[in-house]
């Protein structure tokens, strides 16, 4: 039986069940053959396309060029249109091996290339997400659904002192040295969860975790934690409190230019300030609580030669007697009981080359007396605990409010002392023999509580200041500072002239306190109350004491540090 031969109908039925494309020219260049595939790429019906140039159909055909050639071109890609084919082509030889023709099979990897494309894009954001997970200063994990890790980066493990090894394919807990595993809460509830403090690591690190559930397509695939080291913002924040602290000490923030005087009193101790500060010489203050003699400490070490260098400020009543000296002088290695190691430089240590201000210095002790004779006569110190004296260099500025000379004759305070540290004494007059400052006083504290409190307020009338000008003033600047500062407070927010109603009950009787409980449909707790109460008192009975702390603690039968505790509690000063 001979040989079928399958007829042009059988011939396209099997070309057009290929899915790739096919295209045949004779050696015309006339399209012979093309299938389904084809006629899909091209967008012509492949019965239009039989018989024409196949560069009428395809212009960038390049089967021409393989007649021409009689080479193949394998692999080759082109643009059909919008579409992106990868082709090969191929010239056709007779049995005779005469070249007949050229037939390409080529396919649309349009969606391919569209594919890849994503692919890379995949793989950039993928090695973006990596980078930033890598690179962030705060601490990842990961875990899966149920609840192991997969995931650490390079801040976890400096964090926790954990590897991958420790981690991976592990509990979520196994990080946790104090506190539950917040992956496990997430992945229990499916929310995410924040602020939670835990210790973690095998040095047991504080720290602050917030979570998340990881869903994809409504399935709950994992937990990621952000986990914050918090013993490093304590730590920045015990430094910044320390800085702040140490500034209050060193800094010397007013001048000459800062101190109010109209009255030729004030402006007489200005000048003696003034001389004095361009000497070496130990000034003594003199004046009631509230005069503002801190005030002319700082300008007398602003104007003088030792203004770049530090100013400390010691409140010799705040501070135990038995405290007091440690603090001044320093101390070393061992010198009692619960010493800091190292020992630790005193005061006037820290104040070399600079200034430092002795606050209430009628208050210290005959024995610490003695000791800072010593500085002002040899201009050394002997630290606690130690014999070899230290020498300093520092400029003394003492300030009391206590009668020295009464002080002297009652055994309270050294006579040699006195003399040593009175060579250049300032008497600041009180505020009841200032009362032209008052007004200019009251627009300088008007403008510093608009500062303070976010207010607008523009001035006071004549009628509120009459009143200020009349009162006695007894806690001096400070106490006109508190009224004030009550008066704003009492204001509306759309008022901007002070005016009688919004001063505070002030008279001049020596000691007037009224504890009568007002009307008030508000209800206050107790503790509120007996702060409010308390405070009051205390704020009048230092009035009534011309702001003498020891005196007043005396009266109020409490001791020295109690009453300046008090004083700090109640912002008093």
């Amino acid at each position: 039986m001979g040989k079928r031969v399958l007829g042009p109908h059988e011939i396209q039925g099997i070309l057009d069940s290929i899915h790739d494309a096919i295209m045949a020219i004779d050696l015309q260049g006339k399209i012979i053959l093309m299938n389904k595939g084809a006629e899909r790429i091209v967008g012509i019906p492949y019965k239009e396309c039989l018989g024409r140039d196949v560069l009428e159909v395809v212009p960038t055909s390049r089967l021409p060029r393989v007649l021409e050639e009689g080479k193949p071109e394998l692999n080759r890609q082109q643009k059909v249109g919008d579409i992106s084919i990868v082709t090969n082509r191929m010239p056709v030889f007779n049995e005779k091996g005469e070249l007949v023709g050229a037939v390409a099979v080529f396919r649309d990897i349009t969606e391919v290339k569209e594919l890849a494309e994503k692919i890379t894009n995949l793989k950039e954001v993928q090695a973006t997400l990596e980078s930033i997970f890598n690179a962030t200063v705060d601490a990842i994990s990961v875990v899966d659904h149920e609840g192991k890790g997969i995931m650490i980066n390079p801040a976890y493990k400096k964090l926790t002192g954990y590897t991958e090894k420790d981690i991976i394919g592990k509990p979520a807990d196994v990080d946790i040295a104090e506190g539950e595993s917040v992956h496990l809460q997430v992945l229990k509830t499916r929310q995410p969860v924040k602020g939670v403090k835990l210790k973690v690591g095998a040095m047991g690190k504080e720290v602050i975790v917030d979570a998340a559930p990881l869903i994809v397509d409504n399935k709950l695939k994992g937990s990621v934690a952000v986990i914050h080291d918090i013993s490093e913002i304590k730590r920045l924040h015990d430094e910044l409190d320390k800085a702040k602290r140490i500034i209050r000490k060193l800094e010397a923030k007013y001048t000459f230019d800062d101190i109010v005087a109209e009255e030729l009193n004030m402006k007489m101790a200005i000048e003696q300030a003034k001389n004095a500060a361009i000497t070496p010489a130990t000034v003594l203050l003199r004046g009631e609580s509230g005069t503002g003699k801190e005030l002319f400490a700082h300008a007398i070490h602003n104007a003088s030669s030792r203004k770049y260098n530090q100013f400390v400020r010691v409140n010799c009543a705040a501070i135990a007697d038995n405290l007091l000296e440690s603090e001044l002088f320093g101390y070393v290695d061992g010198a009692f009981t619960g010493a800091k190691r190292g020992g630790k430089k005193g005061l006037f240590s820290q104040a070399n080359g600079g200034t430092i201000f002795l606050d209430e210095i009628g208050e210290i002790s005959l024995n610490l007396q003695a000791k800072l004779l010593r500085v002002l006569q040899e201009r050394e110190i002997v630290p606690v605990g130690d014999t070899k004296p230290q020498t300093v260099d520092v400029r003394v500025i003492a300030a009391t409010n206590v009668n020295l000379e009464e002080a002297i004759k009652q055994g309270k305070f050294r006579e040699d002392l006195y003399y040593r540290i009175s060579v250049v004494p300032i008497f600041i007059p009180p505020l009841r023999k200032r009362k032209k400052e008052i007004k200019p006083l009251t627009y300088h504290l008007i403008k510093k509580f608009n500062q303070e409190y976010g207010r607008s307020i523009q001035g006071i009338d004549e009628e509120a200041l009459q009143i200020l000008e009349n009162y006695h003033w007894r806690g001096n600047v400070r106490e006109l500072e508190n009224v004030i500062g009550r008066a704003i407070i009492n204001m509306n927010y759309n008022e901007t002239i002070i005016t009688p109603t919004h001063l505070p009950n002030l008279t001049n009787d020596k000691f007037n306190i009224d504890l009568k409980v007002q009307k008030s449909t508000t209800v206050k707790p107790l503790s509120t109350v007996l702060d409010n109460v308390e405070k009051e008192y205390i704020q009048k009975v230092l009035m009534l004491n011309n702001f003498n702390k020891t005196k007043t603690a005396k009266d109020l039968d409490i001791s020295i540090r109690s009453l300046y505790n008090k004083i700090e509690k109640y912002d008093l000063q």
